[in-house]
């Protein structure tokens, strides 16, 4: 067998997401994700326009996740950066999910509700990666005191039992919480 090597050239562009959790001082926790596209080389568009190098998206959501349930109370998204002025139009589209719990299903009703002409693809995007981050955002502020000696059944199977291998329900682990 070979080892594939893949010969790089010159970065042409970077997205970072950066997600956060913080405690909500009216409960649960807020947890915010920025997005950001950077084209690092010269461009040209549709037009034929050429464009310089430059920030094309920057994104922003916040998201108020409440109790065991991480239920979404509230979530607003802000556009400071996009590349036309038609974005800011989406920006309300993310108020479909208030109400709706990041449990399993979760990803899969997102891209229904929102993928293609239903949303921003970069809202999307950033959404989606959003869920697992507030299930450990959430269960790095509910572990700041000490935990249950055993947490319920139904909260282990929900949030942790058939998430990854570690956790698979025929595994080490999970027969040793559960």
């Amino acid at each position: 067998m070979s080892e594939l090597k893949l010969q790089i050239g010159d970065k042409v562009h970077n997205r970072n997401i950066e997600i956060s959790t913080f405690e909500c001082k009216q409960g649960g926790i807020i947890v915010q994700a920025e997005l950001k596209d950077n084209r690092l080389q010269s461009y040209y568009k549709f037009n034929g326009e050429k464009s310089a190098p430059h920030l094309v998206h920057h994104m922003i959501i916040r998201m108020h996740v409440e109790g065991p349930g991480l239920t979404i109370k509230a979530i607003e998204a802000e556009m400071p950066g996009i590349p036309r002025v038609d974005c800011i139009e989406t920006q309300k589209s993310l108020d479909i999910v208030k109400g709706m719990s990041i449990a399993p299903g979760f990803t899969a009703k997102i891209k229904q509700i929102l993928g293609g002409a239903n949303g921003c693809s970069h809202l999307t995007t950033l959404l989606l990666a959003m869920g697992p981050a507030a299930v450990q955002g959430y269960w790095a502020h509910f572990a700041r005191k000490p935990l249950p000696e055993k947490l319920p059944a139904d909260t282990m199977n929900q949030y942790l039992i058939d998430t990854c291998w570690v956790w698979r329900k025929e595994g080490k682990l999970a027969k040793e919480f559960l």
